[in-house]
């Protein structure tokens, strides 16, 4: 057995584990490597039977067309159930407000849709993507990770999880975020896919692509994103190493057109995973804030 196989064996125990403890567990599709990971996990946990619970999609309307087309083609290819919360309802709704300016972004306001739609449909475990090694906020997560019955996150009062014994007791309205890829790493994640002959969204993948630059980022150009007179439109080869809303995920140059050269890349790599992500430099808490009041 490989490194790979004890992490796979890992994962689906984990995920047999959330199947087992809960009644309405949810898998959080977000159209990303991980939660695209996640879901062959779920197949292969459960074949042959049908993966036991569905899908829930919290879409910004400010998605990468590419990731939407996957997801749909995705669900449709395995018959799995699908929800979708949509931001704009919750705008529609006076629930949250949109962000105007440079800098506006619909990311953070997705926490209210994924509270929303936990609350909706009753889920009391959400399996997510989440990985120790992306950044320090989801480093401190545990594989089964509470929350209260608001959907908030205490770091400081988190259950000891001792070997393999995996504690999902919880109260009326609280939940649990379970990670079965939490002790993977970006290049765990992509050998495996390269093992497993997993299908991935094209913005994985090098591509010419129109973008612009700020900050020192290479930003996709979107009728989303509000741009300044200034800022040139140009095309660039490039691909994303970790896929968000559009207006919180930067690309990088790259010509990694295939997965072999994608894990080259990242073996020779001088920056994180996150080093793109628009969203984690708003502060140095950034992620640390969104998750203490529900984020994924």
């Amino acid at each position: 057995m490989d490194y790979l196989d004890q992490l796979e064996d890992e994962a689906i125990y984990i995920m047999r584990e959330v199947a087992a403890q809960f009644d309405k567990p949810v898998l959080l599709f977000s159209g990303g490597k991980d939660s695209i990971t996640l879901v062959h996990l779920a197949i292969k946990a459960f074949y042959p039977a049908k993966v036991p619970f569905p899908l829930m999609h919290v879409d910004t309307g400010h998605n990468f067309p590419e990731t939407i087309q996957f997801r749909d083609e995705l669900v449709s290819k395995y018959g799995l159930n699908l929800h979708i919360e949509y931001v704009q309802d919750a705008i529609d709704a006076n629930l949250v407000q949109e962000e105007s300016g440079k800098y506006a972004s619909r990311n953070a306001l997705q926490t209210v849709s994924l509270l929303n739609g936990i609350e909706k449909h009753g889920f009391n475990a959400c399996i997510g993507g989440a990985r120790r090694d992306e950044e320090k906020a989801r480093a401190k997560e545990r594989i089964f990770s509470v929350r209260d019955d608001f959907g908030q996150w205490n770091a400081k009062n988190q259950r000891p999880e001792l070997f393999d014994l995996l504690n999902g007791r919880i109260n009326q309205g609280e939940n649990v975020r379970a990670f079965p890829i939490s002790n993977w790493t970006e290049l765990d994640v992509w050998n495996y896919i390269k093992r497993e002959e997993i299908a991935l969204p094209s913005v994985y993948f090098a591509h010419n692509r129109k973008v612009f630059l700020r900050d020192g980022l290479i930003w996709s150009d979107s009728a989303f994103i509000n741009k300044s007179d200034d800022e040139e439109v140009i095309e660039k080869i490039v691909r994303f190493r970790t896929v968000g809303d559009m207006t919180c995920t930067a690309a990088v140059e790259s010509y990694a057109s295939d997965i072999d050269a994608v894990i080259g890349e990242i073996i020779a790599a001088e920056i994180s995973e996150r080093g793109a992500r628009i969203d984690d430099k708003r502060s140095e808490a950034a992620m640390e804030k969104r998750k203490e009041v529900g984020y994924f």
